[in-house]
């Protein structure tokens, strides 16, 4: 790690201070380990467009961790996670919570792997898979979703993965009004939640489904 993770620990503290999260200097320690990795395994990964850590800290960490207070289920899946987002930070945030992390490429699941042993996650079970094909082994609460894809297919492509008590959770930008008016029947919204991400630019929601 070089010189500056004093200055990226400090910056990510004063985000969180902006927000009602309770976030441990562990957890902040861990957090920043998470970019850092990003960061390292990027130039030959090709992880994520966002290059610089601050930014990183904003549109992968915050963007992400503002979430936590609204998963109250114990297995969820992150489909189509990238490099283990928002999966890997709420994971970090909620360590009593289980996410399998569900991507289609190998590199990213490689590098989440390596997180996984890198910060000591026991709460991860990256899996390389496509949506449609995979099983899981245990019984899954929830299925989370970042700019997967619409509503629809959503719920489409993931509703084998939970039974009729699990719930859907998907992170937009703007409201999705029309795709929440164009459900599949059999699916209800029970909850929309406009997030909080101190100075970063654009809305965020937070829409919930279940079967109905």
């Amino acid at each position: 790690m070089s010189d500056n993770t004093e200055y990226l620990t400090n910056l990510l503290a004063g985000h969180i201070s902006k927000t009602d999260l309770q976030v441990s200097d562990a957890q902040i320690t861990q957090l920043i380990g998470f970019v850092r990795l990003i960061q390292k395994w990027n130039k030959a990964y090709n992880l994520t467009s966002v290059r610089d850590p601050e930014s990183m800290l904003l549109k992968h960490i915050m963007d992400s961790i503002v979430v936590a207070p609204y998963l109250d289920q114990s297995y969820y899946i992150d489909v189509g996670t990238g490099p283990g987002l928002p999966g890997i930070p709420l994971a970090i945030m909620l360590p009593q919570t289980h996410f399998t992390l569900l991507d289609s490429l190998g590199k990213r699941v490689r590098f989440m792997k390596q997180v996984a042993y890198e910060l000591k996650l026991d709460n991860i079970q990256p899996v390389q898979s496509r949506v449609e094909d995979f099983v899981s082994p245990h019984q899954l609460d929830g299925v989370l979703s970042r700019a997967f894809a619409s509503l629809n297919d959503m719920l489409t492509w993931c509703q084998h993965l939970i039974n009729e008590n699990g719930s859907f959770v998907a992170l937009k930008g703007q409201l999705p009004q029309q795709e929440i008016d164009e459900l599949p029947e059999g699916f209800t919204v029970i909850d929309v939640v406009q997030l909080h991400v101190p100075t970063l630019d654009g809305e965020r929601h937070l829409v919930k489904i279940v079967k109905s």
